[in-house]
């Protein structure tokens, strides 16, 4: 039998991996302090104290893009096997806006087949410009999330903005920081930006930038993200 996922820890494994690649043993050592026991089963208040503090004290020991890098390498990833295609089709064709409108087909067939959401509601998320495929702002791509999507049909029918915020982001520390009125560094939502990060590399082959722009863990009413794409693929 299969043990159960836990989120916790297999966050923390990534984290901690990251940190030894970019940032070296004694820096990952301090950083990760205090984290052994922290498991799905730890109360939300002591892993959010603990993420507050661990990313203070990675502030304190590396540069803005250390950090970023390291944090957008815990984020969790689009499966490589769905952009096969994609990645193929980039290859032949060298065409950005091809796969681009390929990677939104996958989208909304992610809405219809996978999420059972009725046209109405697809032609809604499609119409707000949100989801993995993102808008084209110059050579730049403007992705803003869909809400957790155990919460979208939720979301949408929301009225009440702090509400909207409390159930949107993927991120389960996040929701939870969120509902008990915590507070976490901003900069800890390049974990989500490295989603698309890993998208954009799988399909391109290549070395991708990510800015996060707006989030609900800074008071932002959705979290988007900058996708800067590589001078070549441009």
């Amino acid at each position: 039998m299969l043990a159960e996922f836990d989120f916790e820890r297999a966050w923390l494994a990534k984290f901690s991996q990251c940190l030894r690649d970019l940032a070296g043993d004694e820096i990952r050592d301090e950083v990760m302090d205090g984290s052994d026991n922290l498991s799905e089963a730890t109360e939300p208040l002591e892993v959010i104290h603990w993420i507050r503090g661990a990313m203070e004290r990675l502030e304190a020991n590396v540069d803005q893009g250390s950090l970023r890098s390291i944090m957008a390498g815990c984020a969790c990833q689009y499966p490589t096997s769905d952009l096969e295609d994609l990645r193929r089709e980039y290859e032949a064709s060298r065409d950005i806006n091809v796969v681009h409108r390929m990677l939104q087909e996958h989208f909304e067939v992610l809405l219809r087949d996978t999420l059972g959401l009725e046209k109405e509601l697809v032609a809604e998320v499609v119409e707000k410009g949100w989801g993995t495929a993102g808008v084209f702002q110059g050579d730049t791509i403007i992705a803003t999330k869909i809400p957790k999507s155990g919460y979208l049909v939720e979301y949408l029918r929301e009225t009440h903005p702090e509400r909207k915020r409390q159930i949107y982001c993927h991120c389960p520390r996040v929701r939870d920081a969120l509902a008990l009125s915590e507070k976490l560094p901003s900069s800890y939502c390049y974990c989500g930006a490295g989603f698309y990060k890993g998208i954009w590399e799988e399909i391109l082959q290549a070395s991708v930038d990510v800015e996060v722009l707006e989030s609900v863990l800074a008071g932002g009413e959705v979290c988007k993200v900058a996708i800067h794409l590589p001078e070549a693929c441009k």
